[in-house]
């Protein structure tokens, strides 16, 4: 097999691409479209989102010290895309993208109405690493769509159609290829001889 060597750079790849509600009181409510974000943690729940200073999001999640992580999905994909180029400075992202900011249980920052799940998040560290600088936040709460919950009260979020960014291509979701744990369950046939 012949590999190419390329100089350092991410390529870790696929990322989800999500949007990002935050806002002060009394101002408008901004979007911004984030790839670098994921898991930290899971007791406490914590996450991350990484920004660059200069985009206009930065100095309000950094003032309040809040944020909510919103799951993209195919149907969400245009807007997801449009509040990753457009400025929160120079337009009304809600309302250009025909969004519902909801009201968020513990902060002042709205859930995105049209997404399947909102993560309600509160910055604990901030990591200025260079070109972008990492929030390290709590989950406060999950709120999830009720429409994706089956008769036994389990929540289908593979149902739900979302959304990964690789490699500057967005890509919905959706062949099941296994479960966690598959590769070393025994099969119930060969259990029985």
């Amino acid at each position: 097999m012949k590999k190419e060597t390329w100089k350092a750079g991410n390529m870790v790849y696929p990322l989800p691409a999500v949007m990002v509600s935050c806002g002060r009181r009394g101002e408008r409510p901004n979007i911004l479209t984030v790839a670098w974000t994921g898991t930290v943690c899971t007791n406490p729940a914590m996450v991350y989102i990484s920004v660059r200073p200069e985009r206009y999001s930065y100095d309000i999640i950094r003032e309040t010290g809040e944020f909510v992580i919103n799951l993209t999905t195919g149907k969400l994909a245009r807007a997801a895309d449009y509040c990753g180029v457009r400025s929160g400075r120079d337009v009304d992202k809600f309302q250009e993208m025909h969004l519902t900011p909801a009201p968020a249980e513990h902060l002042a920052a709205p859930l995105i109405g049209e997404s399947p799940v909102n993560i309600e998040c509160r910055v604990t560290e901030v990591k200025e690493l260079g070109s972008h600088h990492m929030f390290l936040a709590e989950v406060l709460c999950v709120h999830v769509d009720s429409s994706y919950m089956d008769e036994k009260g389990k929540f289908g979020l593979n149902r739900t159609g979302l959304m990964a960014y690789s490699h500057g291509e967005y890509l919905e979701l959706g062949k099941k290829i296994g479960t966690f744990g598959y590769s070393v369950k025994k099969n119930s046939r060969k259990s029985r001889r």
